[in-house]
C-alpha cells in the first residue's frame, strides 16, 4: 500500500482574499514603484582650455560643480523623464580661466506608479536624480580622465538638501514680487 497525500477541494481562506486585504479593515496605501525604462547622454561637452591655451596645469585644480534638476511628463501613462544637468569648471587657484569645463545633461525615463499626485513634483526631483546620480558620477570621471585630467569623483548630491533650497529660494521670490513698491 502507497502513502498519499490527502488534499480536499476546499479553498483555504486565506487563499481567496485578495493580496493585502483585511477582516473589514481599510485596504493598507500600497508603496511607491519606480522602473528606470532607460538612460541617456542629452547633451555632454568637454573643453580642455589649458591645452588649447598652451598652457600646463599645476597644482590640485579647484572644482566648481553646478547642479541643475528638469522633470516633465510623458505622453505615456505614468511615464516621466528627468535630466541632472551639470556645470563643472576647474580653475588653477587663484586664476580666473578655467582650465576645463564640462557641461552634461543626462536624463532617464522613469515609470512611477502609487505616488500621490501631491507628492510627485518632491518624488521626481528626489529620488529619480538619486537613481541616475552613480552613472552620471561614472561619466564624469571617465570624460575628466579621457581629456587628460585626473579622474573626478563627484561628491554625493543631497538632492533633499537641494530641492529644499529651491523651494526656499521659490517661496522667497514669490514674497518679494508680492511686496507692494
Amino acid at each position: 500500500m502507497a502513502d498519499e497525500d490527502q488534499t480536499t477541494d476546499a479553498p483555504n481562506p486565506e487563499e481567496t482574499k485578495p493580496e493585502g486585504a483585511t477582516n473589514g479593515a481599510a485596504q493598507p496605501q500600497q508603496m511607491p514603484q519606480m522602473q528606470v525604462l532607460g538612460q541617456f547622454i542629452r547633451d555632454l561637452s568637454f573643453e580642455n582650455v589649458a591645452v588649447q591655451k598652451g598652457r600646463a596645469m599645476e597644482g590640485q585644480p579647484d572644482i566648481s560643480v553646478k547642479v541643475g534638476l528638469e522633470a516633465k511628463k510623458r505622453s505615456a501613462e505614468g511615464q516621466y523623464e528627468v535630466a541632472v544637468k551639470l556645470n563643472v569648471t576647474g580653475k588653477v587657484k587663484g586664476a580666473d580661466e578655467p582650465i576645463f569645463a564640462m557641461e552634461l545633461d543626462y536624463a532617464g525615463v522613469f515609470a512611477i506608479s502609487n505616488v500621490p499626485e501631491n507628492q510627485m513634483h518632491p518624488y521626481l526631483m528626489i529620488e529619480c536624480p538619486r537613481m541616475l546620480f552613480p552613472y552620471l558620477r561614472r561619466i564624469v570621471s571617465d570624460v575628466s580622465r579621457d581629456g587628460g585630467f585626473p579622474p573626478l569623483n563627484l561628491e554625493n548630491i543631497d538632492f533633499v538638501a537641494l530641492y529644499r533650497n529651491e523651494v526656499t529660494r521659490r517661496m522667497q521670490a514669490e514674497s518679494g514680487q508680492q511686496k507692494p513698491s
